[in-house]
C-alpha cells in the first residue's frame, strides 16, 4: 500500500467548522457562531492539513496587519499526533505570518515548545467559571451597542488590541443569540461587552471599561441576560487585579489558564481596562 500524502491548504468556510469541532472536543468550548466572525478576520489565515482525503490538522494564523498576527486552533487529531504533521502545519502557519509580531494563547505545558519557535511569555489569562442570572443594575447609562455608531466603537476599542479589526468586530457584536452592550459616561462610550452562546453556557468577551465600577455594571447586565442555571465564562488577564477581583466577587472560580506569548515585543495595550479578552483563538 502506497504511503499516504500529507498536504496543507487554506480552509474554506465549511472547513473552519471542522477546526471548531476539534476545539470543542479538546474542551475549549467555542462559541456556537464563532466561525463566521473568525473567517472575517482573515479569510486566508486558516490552514488545514489533509492525509490523502482525511482532514487531520489545523492552525489559524490571522494576519491583522503586515506587522501583527495571532495564532490559534493548533490541533492535530489525537490518532495522528507525534508523527510530524503538527510540525509541518505549524511551520506553514509561521511562514504565512513571517515578519509579524505573532501572539498566541497557549496551554501552559506547551510554553517550552513555543519558546523554541521564538515565542516569549508575556502574562497569563485565566478562565473563570460561574453562573448567570445576576441582578441587572438599574442605570440608564447601559445601552445596546447597536445604538452606538460603529466608528465610535472601533475608535474606543483601539487601545485594547494591537491592530484594527473592524470587519471581525462588526460580525462579533452581531452574533445570533448574543447580547452586546455599551456603557456611557458624560455622553461618551466608556466600556462595552459581549456575551455569546457556547457549546456549554455563555462566554463574556470582550469586556473592557474605563473603570472597575463600569466594568462591574456591564458584567452584571450581561450576566442578567442569561438564566441562573447557565454557566458563564470570563477570560481575564491575570495582570489586571481588578478584573480578577470582579470575577471572584461574583463567585466565579478559575477553571483553565493560558500563556499569552509573543514573538516580538509585548504590545502596549491598556490591560488595566481589559476585564475579559475576546477569544483565546484569535485574540
Amino acid at each position: 500500500m502506497a504511503n499516504k500524502q500529507f498536504s496543507i491548504k487554506k480552509m474554506t468556510k465549511s472547513e473552519l467548522n471542522i477546526a471548531i469541532e476539534w476545539a470543542a472536543k479538546e474542551g475549549w468550548n467555542p462559541g456556537l457562531y464563532d466561525a463566521q466572525s473568525y473567517y472575517c478576520a482573515d479569510p486566508n489565515g486558516f490552514l488545514i492539513g489533509y492525509l490523502d482525503d482525511e482532514p487531520i490538522a489545523s492552525i489559524s494564523v490571522v494576519k491583522y496587519t503586515l506587522y501583527f498576527g495571532f495564532l490559534g486552533f493548533y490541533i492535530v487529531k489525537p490518532e495522528y499526533r507525534g508523527q510530524g504533521y503538527g510540525w509541518q502545519i505549524w511551520q506553514a502557519g509561521l511562514s504565512y505570518l513571517k515578519g509579524c509580531n505573532i501572539a498566541l494563547d497557549g496551554v501552559l505545558e506547551q510554553q517550552e515548545n513555543y519558546k523554541k519557535s521564538g515565542f516569549q511569555f508575556a502574562y497569563s489569562n485565566i478562565r473563570f467559571e460561574g453562573r448567570g442570572g445576576s441582578k441587572a443594575p438599574k442605570t440608564p447609562n447601559i445601552v445596546q451597542l447597536a445604538n452606538i455608531p460603529f466608528e465610535v466603537l472601533c475608535a474606543y476599542e483601539q487601545p485594547f488590541f494591537p491592530a484594527k479589526r473592524d470587519d471581525f468586530l462588526k460580525h462579533w457584536i452581531n452574533q445570533p443569540q448574543s447580547n452586546a452592550l455599551g456603557i456611557m459616561r458624560n455622553d461618551k462610550l466608556a466600556g462595552y461587552g459581549v456575551i455569546r452562546p457556547c457549546r456549554q453556557g455563555y462566554k463574556i468577551g470582550p469586556l473592557v471599561a474605563d473603570e472597575a465600577l463600569l466594568a462591574e455594571s456591564l458584567f452584571l447586565a450581561l450576566s442578567a441576560s442569561v438564566g441562573t442555571a447557565e454557566f458563564i465564562y470570563l477570560d481575564v488577564p491575570e495582570v489586571n487585579k481588578a478584573a480578577i477581583d470582579l470575577a471572584q466577587r461574583y463567585n466565579m472560580a478559575p477553571s483553565f489558564e493560558t500563556a499569552r506569548m509573543y514573538t516580538g515585543p509585548r504590545p502596549d495595550m491598556q490591560l488595566s481596562k481589559v476585564y475579559g479578552i475576546t477569544s483565546f483563538e484569535i485574540g
